[in-house]
């Protein structure tokens, strides 16, 4: 005789919810229904050990998919706990009820510490349950109890208002789900489909899961995250790592991590050999993996690690995660904020590890990734100490790009009367190599810094000081270099090339000025250039100095900062110039120099908007040094 029940609730109103509102993706339902036999699985083995009169004692614990195409049915089979009469009515007649976290509760209750053996149950299994009505219009639920003494009983709704409970046949323990498809999903009664699934969301259940009664399992059941790291081989964590990933290359780098307080999670973390995300990656969204109890709950979760650090591959598995009803997201509280602190300062020591025990393949991770890591000195200011030592930059010392110091070293090698780190911005290592900023640092043998890298000016925002030595740009205005370091050896040879006259060289500083117009702060004559005839240097703060860099970079409009033109008078182009205007203040090539000089200043700064303009000009000048060389006819 059948019974026919009312949910204890709105099921219309909590049905569209869960529908339509709370899952993201339809294919979840076999993710709950797989994780609800989980559940029973793991309450019979706890039962068995107390009660080894249990019902099928001895059956193997499993979880079988099967496909009737004909009946357009899929039916989820466990030999797990099972259900009662009454079982059905609380788990299934009620939104929300959580057997699982019932049978937690009454766990603690009877015994203080019984809880601990079944740490695997994932709850909420009223709520999980009913995803399956995103795809079927009817399920019926076939279950008989452990208990020796209980019959079989049948559960059955459509997702409307009543749901139907009667005696059933079940000769073994457990229970079987049968989801009667929409004409919509009927995708899902394919072997491979269900395979894939089971892989993506149900990989590491511990009970084997079985489809269309294959002889092998399609999940992997062993979490590898979770075995110790000794019983696991470099192969076989390289192997998972291109599994998960679909990468080609073996990882730089592995980070294996496990806690069990304040709250019990394990890590399974790597660092790609390449930056590249090519179109056949799986891994194709920065974040983790995120597990609940070797169940998938997101597969991209950007919340575990800073953004900087979005590069690091791998999976996340927490005991204590507090899920979202629909298991698909998590709660943002204290667990996940301290899960995410707990992660950050893992990986940063692992780098910095890995930077002085092999430097030869943090290299390589820097290579790769430098400009994130760099980002996070700005983006995540409370990650700055430890970042500090894992940056990389070359310098005056470097013979090509990648010939790095780090910011303790250049310290190391200040000069007398040093206090201050020296850095120029640049395009490239050879233009920051050229730059007209270095000739007095050259002279005094002071380090310079090269920021070539489209990210240093951002980067520069939060950079601004290391271990008590401020970091000042080699443009600045007001650098002054006569007591730092050994007074230049060949500093009589500047008087070889005596200066252009005072006078001469205030009329040349005026025709600039005037030409120039306020393209330029001011025009002044330099103290420091040698082998260059004019520099650009920078006046304000440098964050303000650098904010045309930095538009640049995140392609926004930006005007040209406004800068101070200095002229060495000891050059011989400047004192060919101040001739020229002395001898003729109307010849045209004067001007067209002069607009030459400040646009190559530009140039050289990485600022020119358009390069290409100048070319005319070139011709031009061109034209004027070759003048009655040769006979054109």
């Amino acid at each position: 005789m059948s019974e026919q029940f009312a949910f204890k609730a709105e099921i219309q109103q909590l049905l569209n919810i869960l529908i339509h509102s709370l899952y993201t993706d339809r294919e979840i339902f076999l993710r709950e229904l797989i994780s609800n036999a989980s559940d029973a699985l793991n309450r019979a083995q706890f039962e068995a050990l107390t009660h080894p009169q249990m019902l099928d004692a001895g059956i193997d614990l499993r979880i079988d998919i099967k496909a009737d195409e004909d009946a357009g049915t899929i039916t989820v089979s466990d030999t797990g706990i099972g259900m009662t009469h009454d079982d059905l009515i609380n788990n299934l007649g009620v939104i929300a009820h959580s057997g699982a976290k019932s049978f937690i509760e009454m766990l603690k209750a009877n015994q203080s510490g019984a809880a601990a053996p079944v740490q695997d149950l994932i709850g909420q299994f009223g709520v999980g349950f009913y995803s399956v009505f995103m795809v079927a219009d009817k399920v019926r639920v076939v279950t008989r109890s452990a208990n020796p003494e209980e019959r079989a009983w049948s559960w059955e709704s459509t997702g409307g208002d009543t749901f139907v409970i009667e005696e059933s046949e079940r000769s073994t323990r457990g229970t079987d789900i049968i989801v009667h498809l929409k004409a919509d999903a009927r995708d899902y009664l394919q072997t491979w489909t269900l395979r894939e699934i089971v892989r993506r969301h149900s990989n590491y259940i511990t009970f084997p899961i079985y489809v269309d009664g294959e002889e092998a399992p399609a999940n992997k059941q062993t979490a590898i995250w979770r075995q110790e790291p000794k019983e696991v081989s470099e192969e076989q964590y390289n192997e998972f790592y291109k599994m998960h990933t679909l990468d080609f290359e073996d990882p730089l780098h592995r980070i294996t991590m496990r806690a069990d307080v304040p709250f019990q999670f394990y890590a399974l973390m790597f660092i790609p050999a390449s930056a590249e995300r090519t179109i056949l990656s799986r891994r194709t969204e920065p974040g983790l993996a995120l597990y609940a109890r070797k169940v998938l709950i997101q597969e991209y979760n950007k919340d575990l690690l800073p953004e900087y650090l979005g590069f690091v591959q791998g999976v996340v598995d927490s005991e204590d995660l507090p899920l979202n009803v629909n298991r698909e997201s998590v709660q943002a509280n204290r667990v996940m904020a301290n899960l995410k602190r707990s992660l950050t300062g893992k990986v940063l020591s692992e780098l910095k590890r890995l930077a002085e025990s092999k430097p030869e393949v943090y290299h390589k991770v820097f290579a790769e990734f430098g400009r994130l890591i760099k980002q996070g000195v700005v983006v995540s200011p409370e990650d700055r100490e430890p970042i500090l030592p894992l940056l990389r930059f070359p310098s005056t010392g470097s013979t090509h790009a990648e010939q790095w110091t780090t910011l303790t070293e250049y310290v190391s090698r200040m000069v007398k009367n040093q206090t201050d780190i020296y850095y120029v911005l640049g395009d490239d290592f050879g233009s920051a190599s050229r730059s007209p900023h270095l000739d007095s640092f050259r002279k005094r043998d002071i380090e310079v810094l090269y920021l070539i890298d489209p990210v240093d000016p951002f980067m520069l925002m939060g950079l601004t000081d290391f271990e008590g030595h401020k970091l000042r740009s080699a443009d600045d205005v007001d650098i002054d270099l006569r007591d730092i370091g050994e007074p230049p050896k060949d500093e009589s040879e500047d008087e070889k090339s005596a200066p252009l006259p005072e006078s001469d060289f205030a009329t040349l500083r005026e025709r600039f000025a005037h030409i120039l117009g306020d393209r330029v702060s001011d025009v002044r004559e330099s103290k420091s250039l040698v082998d260059s005839p004019a520099r650009l240097v920078g006046e304000g703060s440098a964050p303000q100095r650098n904010m045309y860099r930095i538009n640049r970079l995140l392609e926004r409009d930006a005007e040209l900062p406004v800068k101070m033109l200095e002229l060495n008078a000891r050059h011989a182009l400047i004192r060919n110039l101040g001739a020229m205007l002395a001898q003729d203040s109307a010849d045209p090539l004067i001007d067209v120099v002069v607009e030459q000089v400040f646009e190559t200043a530009l140039l050289q700064e990485g600022l020119h908007p358009d390069p290409a303009s100048m070319a005319q000009r070139l011709y031009q000048l061109m034209q004027a040094a070759t003048r009655g060389s040769g006979d054109p006819s």
